[in-house]
């Protein structure tokens, strides 16, 4: 026991240091006027621009701490034969946006979502990046497991290593500990204007995923949980339509580019509707301050919600304020027992289907007056996946 509090002292003290910005140390918890003291240049600019991109956060009943698509991966081969790449990338949601972006490797991605919790998660994801050396150490200090000793021979070894690793290791609450505080440490560091209380909602969220391990799942506040939601490490060890592993953690190259993007502030999380007066147009102007354009922009589901609410066109209006090309994809998904209709597409044993667009198609047969419903946008120009 007392070498394990040893231990966890020494990880703490390191963690912590490896958190602090170079110039300072760490700050009070700052309210969101200001960022407080400590924060570099870039920090603060990478603040600035989530506060110029946001709008007020909105509610949706669900944590969505991870996807609850199985089938998030099952669009990867039609990418890959597609060559989609580069440009800027656009996703809602949470991580399962990384293993999009590792597979089409955009120069900027924006994480936009109406809960602003969604944007507290990135910021804890974004810290994990920052403090782990590779794929085994983030899962570890994401779960509060002890880090291997012989760290650098993992970076060749397969997810299913990984997955193995991680559910022998036993969670211990000294490390885990030790990982939160440095998380916060991290997070007073990227110039994002936060509350006590929303340091307090990082923790809560990183807690989730200590209490549940990998066996972590979907939730809704307002309807009973469903038997298909994957757990973590379902969505971990996720195939694609060819068969391909490709999760953002099968690779230890993918993870290394997502945190190279981390460390450069080009994965930017933002609060907003998709059909809101800010958000999304705000996002266009500054890819053409870039001179970037969109290459994929994934919704989930977000789209149905947005048509049972009457508000799809406003969605519309701000897609086309969007730079683009015919290229630009929109990648979404279904869930047919939600829906009542079993699509085309679907996969067997699979309760959803992720589905393909480009959006010039989609506001071609919109400004046609094409879309009377859910089922005509889910049907109309999606592209075989086979």
């Amino acid at each position: 026991m007392l070498r394990i509090m040893l231990l966890s002292a020494i990880l703490l003290g390191a963690l912590i240091q490896q958190a602090l910005p170079r110039h300072g140390g760490a700050s009070e918890p700052p309210g969101r006027a200001a960022a407080g003291p400590g924060v570099s240049a870039a920090a603060t600019e990478f603040g600035r621009l989530i506060e110029r991109l946001s709008e007020p956060g909105g509610y949706f009943d669900t944590d969505n701490l991870i996807s609850n698509e199985a089938s998030y991966l099952h669009v990867l081969g039609r990418l890959r034969k597609l060559q989609t790449s580069g440009g800027a990338y656009i996703g809602v949601g949470p991580d399962q946006n990384f293993s999009y972006m590792a597979q089409i490797r955009p120069r900027i991605a924006v994480i936009i979502d109406i809960r602003r919790d969604n944007l507290l998660q990135h910021l804890l994801f974004k810290s994990l990046f920052a403090l782990a050396r590779n794929r085994v150490e983030y899962l570890c200090l994401l779960f509060g497991k002890p880090v291997p000793e012989n760290l650098r021979q993992w970076d060749q070894r397969g997810i299913q290593q990984l997955s193995a690793y991680l559910d022998q290791a036993p969670a211990r609450r000294e490390l885990f500990d030790a990982t939160r505080a440095a998380v916060q440490a991290r997070v007073k560091s990227f110039g994002v204007p936060l509350t006590a209380e929303e340091f307090e909602t990082v923790s809560r969220i990183h807690a989730a995923f200590f209490s549940a391990g990998p066996d972590l799942r979907f939730t809704s506040r307002n309807r009973a949980p469903r038997f298909y939601y994957p757990t973590y490490r379902d969505l971990l060890l996720e195939k694609d339509l060819t068969g391909r592993q490709a999760n953002y953690l099968a690779s230890e190259d993918d993870f290394q580019f997502l945190k190279t993007m981390q460390e450069k502030n080009l994965i930017i999380p933002v609060v907003g509707n998709l059909a809101g007066p800010q958000a999304l147009s705000e996002v266009g102007r500054l890819l053409e301050e870039r001179g970037e354009r969109v290459s994929a922009f994934y919704t989930s589901n977000v789209e149905f919600y947005l048509m049972r609410e009457d508000s799809f066109d406003r969605f519309v209006e701000n897609l086309k304020r969007l730079p683009r090309d015919d290229r630009s994809l929109i990648i979404r998904s279904y869930f047919s027992g939600a829906y009542g209709y079993s699509h085309p597409q679907s996969v067997s044993g699979y309760y959803s289907t992720q589905l393909l667009q480009t959006i010039e198609s989609l506001l071609k047969e919109q400004a046609g007056g094409g879309y009377q419903s859910y089922a005509d946008l889910v049907n109309k120009h999606s592209l075989d996946l086979r």
